[in-house]
């Protein structure tokens, strides 16, 4: 992954959640995504936070679209890996995050680890 191919990556994944739009959401998704995130372990009341598959990413990603009206983040750094990437954001409650995206060989993301600042 080239430092153009992640921040073009970011600034659409960042533009798809603000403007709300699940399918452009999820097309940046494998159908073999798991992602473990603090958030779905609360919204969706798992221990272990993790969601497997494109179906049930896509059905937790509109519970929390849901959940949140006025969800919208702020891309504030990319950082650029081998086969991933990692965006830092704030949501529209000044929450920072990290996730760490593990990424295919066609580019589509294949695993999320979500860290959010206490």
């Amino acid at each position: 992954m080239t430092k153009n191919e992640a921040l073009e990556l970011a600034d659409q994944w960042v533009a798809a959640w603000n403007a709300h739009d699940l399918d452009a959401i999820m097309s940046h998704y494998d159908e073999a995504i798991e992602l473990t995130s603090p958030v779905a372990a609360a919204l969706l009341c798992v221990p272990d936070g993790t969601v497997a598959g494109k179906a049930a990413l896509r059905g937790y990603f509109q519970r929390g679209l849901e959940a949140y009206p006025d969800l919208h983040f702020g891309l504030e750094d990319v950082f650029v890996g081998i086969d991933s990437v990692v965006l830092v954001y704030t949501n529209q409650k000044g929450t920072r995050t990290g996730e760490f995206m593990g990424l295919s060989a066609t580019g589509k993301v294949v695993r999320v680890i979500a860290h959010y600042n206490a």
